[in-house]
């Protein structure tokens, strides 16, 4: 073959690796089997307690400790800390559990073992007993769009195990994922995944409120412009038609509203009390950020370098908090009624702002000031380094400095 055309060949190929790729996700939506204790098979869509839809939204659970298990494990009973120039080594701790945070993207499967508790079973191999929020018999719905049956309900005791999978086709619901931008009354903006009300996801979710005194509407997402918060009862709905309509009368459009958040890969959740809410305003999807289940890896561990108020510096693993030791685990607070969710694997640095609170650096390059959380603040239970020689190093949050994630 001429070696020009080789040259070019090769050229064209090394460019091409170099340019993200841009596969379709398909439709990003939650997708697998749930198998009945009756032995009875559905595989399609899945919408997991009304607003769960989209690989990477979040399941809110509560799980045991795993750091506490290992190192109760591992150590001799009775066992009492030790102080390394001032830098505490080891120690017992009692068990306990925390409330967290995990991507649907993540999990392998789901197996149901209580009324209120779950075996999660990780893509990584990981296994975990958690209970929650969106675990058990209190989880509003669990529906499937089976390719075959259509949209089937099933209650927490009908499932004996779901397993989770790369979507099949497309589904025909004709049903989008909400995107907009969300400003505050303070002026701030976020980007990204809409979910109103902590409900409505989904172009054909409807909107609820009455028009003045004569009638009550019921709007598809999909007709919607702009929604503009009026008052503490009110808000102003701009269609796209142009049509402008005052609603109130329900918690999608008053005070009761439990909140409106945004989702994105770089922030994770923002969720924003509608005291704090301004507008929103409707955007095309950009199905380029649909993410697909091969998108999520199941977590790896946590690792980086934390750096002391003495100049001091460990690299190695990471256990945050005493308790988080995963990349898909996350770092919660809140700053001007604002909450923020974000996923660590997301995070290039953690800096102490003051005792009350730290500066967090997404690795998009974004500053976000969050407090009112011990994974944040003075109330943090401890940074612990596993260096590579074995070492647990223990860092107080009043000796910690900085902390950079690889």
């Amino acid at each position: 073959m001429n070696r020009v055309l080789v040259a070019g060949i090769l050229a064209v190929a090394f460019i091409a690796c170099l340019i993200p790729s841009t596969a379709s996700a398909g439709s990003g939506r939650i997708y697998g089997t749930i198998r009945t204790i009756d032995g009875e098979e559905f595989e399609g869509w899945i919408r997991w307690d009304k607003n769960e839809a989209y690989w990477d939204d979040i399941l809110d659970v509560t799980k045991y400790n795993e750091h506490r298990k290992k190192y109760r494990r591992k150590s001799d009973r009775g066992r009492s800390r030790e102080s390394f120039f001032g830098i505490s080594i080891s120690g017992i701790y009692s068990d306990g559990s925390r409330q967290s945070e995990l991507k649907f993207g993540h999990i392998r499967s789901i197996v149901p073992l209580s009324s209120s508790e779950a075996l999660i079973t990780l893509k990584s191999g990981e296994e975990y007993e958690m209970t929650g929020s969106d675990l058990g018999t209190s989880v509003r719905d669990i529906a499937v769009l089976d390719k075959d049956e259509g949209e089937v309900y099933f209650d927490w005791d009908d499932i004996d195990e779901i397993l989770f999978s790369e979507e099949s086709g497309a589904p025909d619901d004709g049903a989008e994922r909400l995107y907009g931008k969300l400003t505050t009354r303070r002026g701030d903006e976020y980007v990204g995944w809409i979910e109103w009300d902590v409900d409505e996801v989904m172009s054909t979710d409807i909107l609820d409120g009455d028009e003045g005194r004569r009638r009550n509407r019921k709007i598809r997402f999909d007709k919607i412009q702009v929604i503009e918060r009026r008052s503490n009862s009110s808000v102003l709905l701009t269609l796209k038609s142009g049509k402008e309509m005052k609603l109130s009368g329900s918690n999608d459009v008053n005070s009761e509203n439990r909140g409106i958040r945004v989702k994105s890969a770089e922030l994770g959740r923002v969720s924003v009390d509608w005291s704090e809410f301004d507008k929103v305003e409707f955007m095309t999807v950009p199905t380029d950020k649909l993410l697909s289940y091969s998108s999520f890896d199941g977590g790896r561990e946590l690792k980086g370098t934390v750096f002391t108020e003495d100049g001091e510096q460990f690299t190695g693993k990471i256990i945050w908090d005493d308790d988080e030791m995963y990349t898909w685990e996350h770092l919660n607070g809140e700053y001007r009624d604002i909450e923020y969710d974000i996923e660590l694997a997301n995070i290039a640095t953690v800096e102490k702002q003051s005792r009350r609170g730290s500066v967090i650096t997404t690795k998009a390059g974004r500053n976000v000031v969050m407090r009112g959380s011990n994974d944040v603040d003075s109330d943090n239970n401890g940074i612990i380094i596993e260096t590579e020689d074995g070492d647990e190093i223990e860092i107080d949050w009043y000796d910690f400095q900085k902390a950079e994630f690889k």
